[in-house]
């Protein structure tokens, strides 16, 4: 299924779009999409049932607001240096293990929202990210065989990142990863039923109309059920968290000078194979 969240920025509702790409309201069905509702298979099978059915009423998206696909994040969890094309272009050597860092919840928006460069900033960057939705809590998870059965879904990620902040400020990434905006999510969470292969998915994202980054889940240092299992080592994982997985090669931290960094005015698009398509536009905060 691809499900949605769509309305004004705090008071969306949800949605799921068809096979025929017939946008459907779901608000009659359940009051929102979140970690509990991942968590509930009576809910989820609701919706699968009214779905299959064809009751559900068509919404029409015209003007129509797409949000967050979820409801209510717990955590953002991130892997970086993931990819091995990532890692060359940026002249990094490929961890040993997987890097994590976070995210703050708040920094998720819709797909389409206008994404804010920080005051002071020269260096935003783009990062095209798949994204795993946890729906069933991880806790020392034994295999990378079983972690997938964790996973409720994926999404498009955009994880953006201000490089000074984070590589010449001082301690850790956080400062470079949390500004406000830098987390555009969807269009879609589409269920894990829908994506037999996460090692199979082909990324890319635009500048302004030009090609910057193209690249293949295949690239994955760590693959995505080693990221669930590995992350559960360390922290608990509920339904409702978001784990983005890292971004291929093409971002402006590793291009030659002078760096493409993003400025106001600038549009980035982004897109994962059966995942959806984002846009955003980037004013000064």
């Amino acid at each position: 299924m691809k499900l949605l969240r769509v309305g004004t920025a705090g008071a969306e509702t949800p949605a799921l779009l068809d096979g025929e790409g017939v946008l459907r309201d779901l608000s009659g069905v359940v009051p929102d999409l979140d970690g509990a509702l991942l968590a509930d298979a009576d809910a989820l099978g609701r919706i699968r049932a009214a779905a299959e059915a064809g009751t559900l009423p068509a919404l029409d998206p015209t003007g129509l607001r797409i949000g967050p696909p979820l409801a209510r994040i717990g955590k953002v969890v991130c892997i970086g240096l993931n990819y091995h094309d990532h890692a060359r272009e940026t002249g990094a050597q490929p961890p040993a293990e997987p890097v994590i860092f976070f995210k703050a919840a708040d920094t998720v928006v819709g797909p389409n929202d206008t994404v804010l460069v920080p005051r002071g900033s020269v260096q935003t960057d783009w990062e095209v990210e798949l994204a795993v939705v946890i729906g069933r809590t991880a806790r020392y998870v034994e295999s990378a065989e079983a972690a997938l059965s964790h996973v409720a879904g994926y999404a498009v990620s955009h994880d953006v990142s201000e490089r000074e902040f984070q590589l010449e400020r001082g301690g850790t990434w956080d400062k470079g990863k949390n500004c406000e905006t830098f987390n555009p999510l969807g269009p879609w969470l589409v269920t894990a039923d829908e994506v037999p292969d996460p090692q199979n998915l082909s990324l890319k994202l635009w500048v302004n109309g030009e090609l910057k980054q193209d690249g293949t889940t295949a690239e994955q240092i760590f693959p995505v059920a080693e990221v669930v299992r590995y992350v559960s080592q360390f922290m608990t994982l509920y339904p409702g968290d978001v784990i983005n997985t890292g971004t291929p090669a093409g971002v402006a931290l590793g291009a030659p000078e002078p760096k493409p960094f993003l400025r106001a005015g600038d549009v980035v698009e982004l897109e994962i194979e059966g995942l959806g398509r984002q846009r955003q536009e980037l004013k000064d905060a």
